[in-house]
């Protein structure tokens, strides 16, 4: 990553409640249920321990879900697993990433968001992590776009790639408005809950 972009990971622990994160932060009152609202808390958090002078307070969120920042001075993205925030900040172009666990259910669904030349590519020793990437990559191309309405299958297309604990993917983004190549890292972090982790900041 260039100078200009800034990348955490947060696990939200013990101690941290809601009086911790509300020295520094506030967020939406829409927000009820509580640990929804303790990752919420940590992702506005983690965007001022990447850069202290961003403007949390000037946060809006859009039809599609994506939060922005009104005036544009930084582009950012933030994802939300069990305990786990990451969040990526860039003052030069637009960004998205995923952090996600590795669950069975991603493999009742890969058929959803995998076309069939990404299916072949799966390697069978570690299909589920490999789907699991699979599927981040995608969740932060998605938020990398940030207008919704994205099929996975059609939209998105992967380029072979051989499954290892990190690496780099390529990825075609062909809707409509858009066509774009976009290069994506991903990291699976170690530890018993089986995290990857997956973003992207570059486009050609």
């Amino acid at each position: 990553m260039d100078q200009g972009t800034r990348l955490g990971v947060w696990k939200i622990g013990e101690q941290e409640n809601e009086s911790f994160f509300r020295s520094r932060v506030n967020i939406s009152p829409e927000i009820h249920h509580p640990h929804k609202r303790l990752q919420h808390f940590a992702g506005r958090y983690l965007l001022l321990e990447l850069f202290p002078e961003f403007p949390i307070q000037d946060i809006r969120v859009m039809s599609s879900r994506k939060p922005v920042l009104e005036y544009g001075s930084f582009h950012f993205s933030i994802s939300h697993c069990r305990d786990y925030v990451a969040a990526i900040v860039s003052k030069k172009s637009a960004v998205g990433i995923d952090i996600e666990a590795m669950q069975p259910k991603i493999a009742k669904v890969a058929h959803k968001f995998l076309g069939a030349e990404e299916q072949a590519f799966i390697d069978t020793g570690h299909s589920l992590a490999h789907q699991t990437v699979c599927w981040s990559a995608k969740e932060a191309v998605y938020k990398w776009y940030g207008l919704g309405s994205i099929d996975f299958k059609e939209h998105i297309q992967l380029e072979p790639f051989l499954f290892q604990p990190a690496g780099f993917i390529s990825c075609n983004f062909n809707r409509l408005d858009t066509i774009a190549r976009l290069y994506l890292q991903y990291y699976i972090m170690e530890g018993e809950e089986g995290m990857c982790l997956a973003w992207t900041t570059t486009i050609n």
